[in-house]
């Protein structure tokens, strides 16, 4: 008989036994930070833009020259040459002059504004006619009117996107100091396991859960070394797990997790560290084992792919998160239930579900059975003091 515990006194557990916050940090490639988190703010220490600049093309103009203009009016300024793109603005204008000017261009000393081209004309002997006044740095973008040096642009644990690139592009950032994604090792143990890329004869099955869990791992942040196939053998499957433990921040063991003969997870880690415990009471999910082994959280997750899959979800996710994994969102929809839906008082009970037309429709299978994922949209959990849920009652579901 298994001694099990609430899921919420499990990841309690697993989250009591880690004392670190993060596993390191590194240096990222700006083109590889997507989806990374920071590991301190990223300080400005430039002005951004470097320099004043038009936001138009036009004239750069004292603007106090352009008081009163109007089309009857225009103000009559000496055109005193022209400022190229990409070049120093070298050339100082005086009280009634301007000087021509790109969107983008540097503003000349002398000038706190532009005038739009469609305000003026030029063909009048080396003088430029405005028709519009303009106010101090209209259409002007001043020198650090975006970012000053000493401003924080980015804060410590923001999830990079990219819409935060062009920001560290501008202050000529190519690497970003991150956290580390946490290395996680699989192992799948049992004698019927055969690799995917065979095909199944009596009695064996394919390593559908280290694919799984590797996906799974993947998506949410964490870099996986898969170890592939052990066999029931315990001294293979320890060997193996102190390689894992040696190459990996977390350690998953999916099957070897029930209380059969062969089954020997428990009986490694009680040897080699310390069991915590063996056994939530969650469906799917009831054999679960969590440990420290070799100096690393050791999971021993059931065989059956969709109980490995909640419990990983449900239990070793929030261990990663802890240690820097950029875990997915949680996202939830409200549903009504198409039928009524009896559960087991005393465990907690995780039930897929299909969403139609505003409803959540079961789709009922054994832990065993592959496809019960793929075919559901999301799943309920009916809470452990809950004896069940009522057709039409209103239930959240958690999106795959």
């Amino acid at each position: 008989m298994l001694n099990v515990i609430s899921t919420k006194e499990a990841t309690q557990t697993v989250q009591n036994g880690i004392q670190l916050d993060s596993v390191g940090t590194q240096v990222v490639p700006l083109a590889s930070c997507i989806g990374r988190k920071t590991a301190s703010d990223i300080i400005s220490g430039e002005f951004i833009p470097p320099f004043s600049r038009s936001t138009v093309d036009g004239f750069a103009v004292s603007a106090s020259d352009t008081y009163g203009s109007s089309e009857s009016i225009p103000a009559m300024l000496t055109l005193k040459g022209e400022i190229l793109m990409g070049k120093k603005a070298d050339t100082k204008i005086n009280k009634g002059e301007c000087i021509r000017i790109s969107t983008g261009g540097m503003l000349p000393e002398g000038a706190d504004s532009v005038v739009m081209l469609e305000y003026t004309q030029t063909d009048f002997d080396g003088l430029c006619l405005v028709f519009k006044a303009v106010g101090p740095f209209e259409n002007v973008t001043k020198k650090g009117d975006d970012i000053t040096p000493g401003k924080t642009v980015i804060q410590k644990g923001t999830i990079l996107s990219s819409t935060h690139i062009g920001i560290l592009a501008s202050l000529g950032i190519t690497g970003v100091e991150c956290v580390k994604r946490p290395v996680v090792a699989v192992i799948s143990t049992g004698d019927e396991l055969i690799p995917i890329t065979e095909k199944p004869t009596d009695g064996k099955i394919r390593n559908i859960n280290s694919c799984m869990l590797s996906a799974l791992l993947s998506e949410n942040g964490c870099d996986v070394v898969d170890f592939g196939i052990i066999k029931d053998s315990k001294n293979l499957l320890e060997e193996a797990l102190q390689k894992a433990a040696k190459q990996s921040d977390v350690v998953l063991i999916s099957g070897g997790s029930s209380a059969g003969a062969r089954d020997l997870t428990a009986e490694i880690i009680n040897e080699n560290g310390t069991l915590c415990f063996h056994g939530i009471s969650m469906k799917p999910g009831k054999p679960t084992i969590f440990g420290n082994c070799f100096g690393k959280p050791v999971f021993g997750l059931p065989g059956h792919p969709t109980a490995a899959y909640f419990v990983s979800v449900r239990v070793v996710l929030p261990l990663l998160k802890k240690l820097g994994a950029v875990i997915r969102p949680n996202r939830t929809e409200t549903a009504v239930l198409s039928c009524n839906l009896p559960s087991n008082h005393g465990r907690e009970e995780i039930v897929c579900v299909k969403l139609e037309n505003g409803k959540a429709i079961p789709v009922f299978g054994k832990s065993g059975i592959v496809s019960l994922l793929s075919e559901s949209d999301g799943y309920v959990i009916i809470g452990r003091n809950c004896e069940g849920l009522k057709l039409g009652e209103a239930v959240t579901v958690n999106l795959f």
